[in-house]
């Protein structure tokens, strides 16, 4: 605002100056052509004399003519001078003794006109030549006045022009060295402790403050200058402290994250539960420093908290009842997912916790959990007081999740193998199915006939059932081999086509039957436990025509491509469909085959024409379910 204000007032001055030297220009060039104009009066006037004189002796009209041009021509350079003429310029100085000069001229022109031109003009004589001359010569000394006092007027005002010019030479050198004096006050000084203040401070000098002297935007620059070097003084004499800081937090981030990534790496092991809670716990209890810590695992029939495993801890603290119940401990909260920590104050009017007594200030519990199941409580003691941070609190959340899956994982995978083997019990048990218990039961109705022909002496009824006994009990044997080759099978890795071979050569073997097995396609391999179920289902079908087809050709075709066909097609006597359909519960043998099409995610298809064909169709999606194990 101040240079805005300087340069404004150093404008109006100037032009001022230059107005007043533009107006003195002016009226001196009007009063110079007002001196010419002036001036040709003295001309006029002795020519009109001349002119007038000659008249007066010839009367010629010429002259006369001539006389009043001329008289015509003085009027009006009179008038020129009177009114000015804006174009040229040309005008009178407007000054009173001008003014005054001037009218007595217009005065003394009209005078001569009435008293010499008017009479001669009229056809008088010039009776007076020498008082005409006198007067004329007179006239002629007024319009002088009137020049010399235009004259004097002009050198004045010549004067005041130069005057100003020198005004504005002055005024330029001054303003000139007022605006250096001001840009360096104003600009310059500032900035060169501006710069001085930022030189001192890239050599570390944070001390540098500059002076605020003034309110302007160089006051404002110097107040933030001042401010940023206070807080770049403070900020560098934390630096170092800063940086420990920081440093510790990223050692202690780093810990946790090695803990994590410790403990992540250890319950992903193959291991007992008993192992798995010891070695978490024994990770916890060294990395916070705890004196002694426990897992105990859930009874979810009981809501009891059974120790698993400790460290340290103890025995009054190992077997203690009010740690097992839910109510009455410290720990209990911890066991529906909340975090606790608690500090042991003995209070005169109260006994004190059991964990105090065992000599522990502090007890940390933190939830083991899967999901939105609580599965137990990790436990640490400290013997002294131990700030727990939020960020160790989520730590100890996660690690108690990530054990909780594990074990979480072992219950599952224990109850798999319990089905596993449920399944494998009901597999074998269907295994003995109704081929057995018929002929046991034949066999038992047999003996039951023997021992009342017997009883009778009927000698010849027990010879003809001695060979029937003989007959189921072959048979009932050969049963029992079957079942106990099938059994027996395995599957080699990647080799299904060889274990069918292996089963179609057994049964060649033990029936008699011409058996072949045809191969097509070129998909992908199956998965082993696909493979095995298929094994099995070609067992049964086999089985089936053993005992019930009469069959002396059997083929057997695996067509593996988009989808899989496995058909066992014999040409025996079929089967009466009726009776199929009455007895359908009691075919064991079929339920089996089809329970392991069922698990396949395959369709399985009896068809009865010229024989029993079992065809078995399985679609690409449930072939390559579980990709990626071992096949």
């Amino acid at each position: 605002m101040r240079v805005l204000a300087l340069l404004l007032a150093t404008l109006a001055v100037g032009l001022m100056a230059i107005g007043i030297t533009l107006y003195l220009s002016w009226q001196l060039e009007g009063g110079g052509a007002a001196i010419n104009a002036a001036g040709s009066l003295r001309m006029r006037t002795y020519r009109m004399a001349l002119t007038l004189e000659h008249y007066a002796s010839t009367h010629g009209p010429q002259l006369n003519a001539r006389l009043r041009e001329e008289d015509a021509d003085f009027r009006q350079t009179l008038d020129l001078l009177r009114k000015g003429d804006p174009r040229r310029p040309l005008y009178l100085p407007d000054t009173p003794a001008v003014r005054q000069r001037f009218a007595e001229i217009e005065q003394d022109y009209a005078r001569l006109s009435r008293h010499w031109f008017l009479p001669i003009e009229s056809g008088q004589r010039l009776q007076d030549w020498q008082a005409f001359r006198t007067d004329a010569d007179q006239f002629v000394d007024r319009i002088n006045d009137l020049v010399l006092s235009i004259e004097q007027l002009n050198t004045r005002r010549t004067l005041w022009l130069r005057s100003s010019q020198m005004f504005l030479v002055a005024m330029a050198i001054a303003g000139a060295f007022a605006q250096i004096y001001l840009m360096f006050l104003l600009i310059f000084r500032p900035l060169e402790r501006l710069r001085g203040g930022i030189s001192r401070m890239t050599e570390k000098d944070f001390t540098v403050r500059l002076p605020v002297e003034s309110r302007d935007e160089f006051g404002e620059v110097q107040h933030s200058f001042n401010r940023m070097a206070d807080r770049l003084e403070e900020a560098y004499g934390s630096l170092a402290q800063r940086v420990e800081e920081k440093t510790a937090a990223l050692n202690a981030q780093n810990g946790e994250l090695s803990l994590l990534y410790d403990v992540v790496a250890f319950v992903n092991r193959p291991q007992t539960s008993q192992n798995l809670c010891q070695g978490v716990l024994e990770r916890l209890v060294t990395w916070f420093g705890a004196d002694a810590g426990s897992v105990r695992v859930i009874d979810p029939l009981n809501q009891s908290a059974w120790l698993m495993t400790s460290v340290g801890l103890p025995e009054s603290l190992q077997e203690a009842e009010v740690c097992r119940r839910h109510e009455g401990c410290h720990c209990a909260p911890a066991r529906e997912g909340e975090v606790v920590i608690v500090q042991m104050r003995p209070h005169p009017l109260q006994p004190q916790s059991i964990c105090a007594e065992a000599g522990f200030l502090q007890v940390s519990a933190f939830p083991i959990s899967a999901g939105d199941n609580h599965l137990g409580v990790i436990t640490l003691h400290f013997a002294d007081k131990r700030d727990v941070s939020e960020r160790e609190t989520q730590l100890l959340t996660t690690l108690g999740q990530h054990l909780g899956i594990a074990l979480d994982n072992l219950r599952l995978a224990a109850r798999d193998k319990e089905l596993a083997v449920s399944e494998e019990r009901n597999l074998m048990a269907q295994g003995l199915h109704d081929s057995i218990a018929q002929g046991l039961s034949f066999l038992n109705l047999q003996v039951q006939m023997l021992d009342d022909s017997l009883k009778r002496d009927a000698t010849a009824e027990a010879q003809e059932i001695v060979p029937l006994l003989r007959a189921g009990i072959t048979e009932s044997y050969e049963d029992v081999r079957e079942l106990l080759l099938n059994f027996r099978t395995r599957l080699q890795e990647g080799d299904l086509p060889g274990s069918m071979q292996t089963v179609i050569d057994k049964f060649r073997k033990q029936t008699g039957i011409a058996t072949s097995l045809k191969l097509t396609g070129q998909g992908r391999p199956l998965l082993a436990d696909q493979q095995l179920q298929l094994l099995f289902i070609l067992q049964e079908a086999l089985s089936n025509v053993r005992k019930h087809s009469q069959a002396t050709l059997v083929e057997v075709t695996l067509h593996n491509d988009t989808p899989l066909e496995l058909m066992i097609r014999d040409n025996g006597r079929g089967f009466d469909e009726a009776e199929m359909a009455r007895r359908a519960e009691r075919h064991v043998g079929l339920n089996i085959m089809r329970e392991r099409a069922e698990r396949l995610g395959a369709q399985l298809d009896l068809i009865n024409d010229k024989g029993v064909s079992v065809v078995l169709t399985m679609q690409r999606a449930a072939v390559t379910q579980g990709e990626g194990a071992n096949v």
